[in-house]
């Protein structure tokens, strides 16, 4: 190339690259909205502002809209707000919104009172969790405010601690390259709050384990040559040498709903992937409650561990050989034939003519769903149920899909978080109960979160997270549109993981004690 003619391109080329930095939006080209809680001041996540021709935006996980619409600038603007769980401010003429002056480099606030009862505090894993606060230049908490692991979108979330570290494990994963991500569990890791992790108010700073391209990999693939794998029942017991290991429950499903193979897997630590500890019998599929978060607890001078998918109803003792052996394990019922259908079971009943809950071996668990049967068939007094509570509003039993429980030294009281199955949203509103004993009877339960048409399910409760010897807690759970009936998905929230902060001094809990 001619010198004279390789210097003009150079020059252009600089002159192209400095007018493109110049031209790049910078925080004073934004006008900031900010939607806040009105009973704490913190950024509200995931409201929805919509101007009168249907343009719509979502608060990222500080409650910040970066906000520059060519043609709608340097005017007045109305905005419909609206949020699940929270009131919008309403004008003189009804409508739930706001008129704001739209100016780059100004900032507006919007306060939104809260319904519910759970505060919704940010988005925990995909794409822009802090969006719209980096394109402003508010503060944000995260490393990685924009994108950890290269994730889209992740199912059903479990954590346990390992080696000093929260680990996190999370079902099938998406990514932006292509529709289909992975479906063989994905993982990360985070330091504890008290040795240098971030306060959970704050957020988790997620280290994913990736593959060379970046994006989270499977750690659960057992050698499956198709399928998906579905693992649950995280868990730590020392083994034979009395070393600590990471343990889990598995599932090779062919389909949504088509098992092919369960059993057990422990960590192998070298390699941060899942092997198979132990292929089990079919017929030992019940004692392993799908999405179950295991509890342990000391009764009689023995340890144990608790397994439910809603409440825990399923314990073996907290040892190596008692955990691979299905044969040891105790399911929590009053059934004398579990196998019968509701109308020919007999209850077994005591002395005193009531149902003789206890732990059992060769039978299988209660669960709500078989007492709900049971009481419709007459076999069941409502009253004699363990795992349906009543709302302590309405009086109505709630049926619990899935959740999690915990002890809590604040309420000295067990808790439980649950996602109730059919209600004003099919799998989105979210209880809070307490009982004295493990098992129950869960006599009360309040609604802490609700959603419009919308899935949050599979929610679940961090004890190492508890602030105030329990008074504050932390749970998450999966928002998404997956069976809410609803036709549009929420923009990057959807199918990804929201934490909630609870606190258990709230008044409006008292009733749920009895």
């Amino acid at each position: 190339m001619h010198p004279v003619r390789h210097a003009i391109l150079f020059l252009f080329f600089l002159m192209a690259s400095f007018t493109s930095r110049v031209h790049a939006n910078q925080p004073a080209d934004y006008y900031g909205i900010q939607v806040i809680d009105g009973q704490t001041g913190r950024g509200i996540p995931l409201v929805e502002l919509e101007t009168v021709n249907h343009l719509r935006w979502i608060t990222d996980s500080g409650g910040w809209v970066a906000f520059n619409e060519p043609g709608l600038m340097d005017q007045e603007i109305f905005f419909y707000v609206r949020s699940h769980g929270y009131q919008p401010p309403k004008d003189g003429f009804g409508f739930s919104g706001v008129r704001l002056q739209v100016a780059a480099g100004g900032k507006a606030t919007i306060r939104m009172k809260r319904v519910n009862l759970a505060e919704r505090l940010y988005r925990i894993t995909g794409e822009g969790i802090y969006r719209d606060s980096f394109l402003l230049g508010e503060p944000i908490p995260l490393a990685e405010p924009l994108c950890s692991g290269m994730v889209a979108g992740q199912d059903s979330a479990f954590a346990e601690m390992y080696r000093d570290k929260i680990w996190w494990f999370w079902g099938d994963t998406s990514r932006m390259s292509y529709p289909l991500g992975h479906f063989w569990m994905a993982a990360a890791t985070s330091e504890r709050p008290d040795q240098g992790g971030l306060n959970p108010e704050r957020g988790v700073n997620l280290n994913y384990f990736t593959s060379p391209d970046g994006f989270s990999r499977p750690i659960a693939r057992l050698g499956v040559p198709k399928g998906l794998i579905w693992a649950d029942g995280f868990l730590t017991l020392p083994d034979s040498t009395g070393r600590e290991r990471l343990l889990c429950h598995y599932a090779h499903m062919e389909s949504l709903s088509k098992m092919l193979e369960h059993g057990l897997a422990v960590l192998n630590d070298e390699k941060v992937e899942f092997e198979r500890l132990k292929k089990l019998d079919m017929e030992d599929r019940w004692l392993f409650p799908a999405q179950a978060h295991p509890i342990k607890h000391r009764e009689r001078e023995i340890d144990y561990i608790y397994f439910g998918e809603t409440f825990p109803n399923v314990r073996v003792q907290a040892d190596w050989e008692h955990y691979i052996h299905p044969e040891t394990y105790e399911v929590y019922s009053c059934l004398a034939d579990p196998q019968a259908s509701a109308n020919e079971t007999t209850v077994i009943r005591n002395a005193d003519g009531k149902p003789d809950y206890a732990w059992r071996r060769g039978s299988k668990p209660m669960t709500s769903t078989m007492e709900r049967e049971l009481i419709s068939k007459g076999q069941l007094q409502a009253e004699e149920s363990h795992f349906l509570p009543i709302d302590v509003d309405s009086g109505k039993p709630i049926l619990i899909h899935r959740g999690s429980v915990s002890w809590n030294p604040y309420r000295q009281r067990w808790i439980h978080i649950g996602c109730q199955s059919g209600g004003t949203s099919y799998l989105g509103e979210i209880w809070y109960a307490e009982a004295m004993e493990l098992t129950g009877p869960w006599r009360r339960a309040k609604k802490i979160v609700t959603h419009d048409q919308y899935s949050f399910y599979n929610p679940v409760h961090h004890p190492f997270f508890d602030q105030e010897n329990g008074r504050v807690i932390y749970f998450e759970g999966t928002y998404t549109q997956t069976f809410s009936g609803n036709d549009v998905a929420t923009p990057r929230y959807d199918y990804n993981q929201i934490m909630y902060r609870l606190d258990l001094a709230d008044p409006r809990l008292e009733s749920v004690q009895e």
